[in-house]
């Protein structure tokens, strides 16, 4: 074992693009049992890669990174936090330095080459909130969004009132937001929401 099978969270691997030569860091949440909902273990190690990568960067070791993909194991991307371990909403929504450390939605901002989120299965409010963190949304006919911040009265803390709305329209992320629905494959490619 090379302990990577053991991690929450794995950096699968690089891929080398064919046609330039250029490589792709695979990222991925390991915690298909739970469709990989994440807790702060997971929060950090997210965190602690990506900002490997960005040091890796800018320090011109990475110069033939070409894109990220972020994903899930199993048959989900991210069913939001782990209700029976959820990471501290004050530290996830906190602009603190020591707190901004694991948040990955602020590390994942910093990173100069695009971030691709390969979504299946539930993106679920903060789920979703790490693929509005992406740059493109690409995904099966298994994705199932929803947003329920609101339904458990709870604020988005990584831009998704925000994030959502520049995608589909703000009526439409109000509806998303306020009505907590879901939302599948079709119709959010329909609303802009895949791409």
């Amino acid at each position: 074992s090379n302990g990577e099978e053991d991690a929450v969270v794995v950096l699968q691997r690089r891929k080398i693009l064919p046609s330039s030569g250029k490589e792709v860091v695979i990222i991925s949440i390991n915690r298909p049992n739970k469709n990989n909902c994440f807790d702060t273990e997971v929060l950090s190690s997210l965190s602690k890669i990506f900002r490997s990568l960005l040091q890796n960067e800018s320090s011109s070791i990475d110069d033939d990174l070409a894109a990220i993909i972020l994903t899930g194991e199993g048959s989900s991307f991210c069913a939001g936090a782990d209700l029976s371990n959820p990471p501290s909403g004050i530290a996830a929504s906190s602009d603190l330095p020591h707190h901004l450390l694991d948040n990955p939605a602020y590390q994942m901002s910093l990173m100069n080459v695009p971030i691709i989120a390969a979504l299946k299965g539930f993106v679920i409010t903060g789920g979703f909130e790490l693929a509005l963190a992406c740059d493109i949304l690409v995904g099966d006919k298994t994705v199932i969004f929803k947003d329920t911040h609101c339904k458990f009265n709870v604020a988005p803390c990584w831009g998704l009132s925000q994030k959502l709305q520049r995608r589909v329209g703000i009526g439409r992320a109000k509806m998303l937001s306020l009505g907590a629905i879901r939302i599948n494959a079709p119709q959010a490619y329909a609303w802009g929401l895949l791409d």
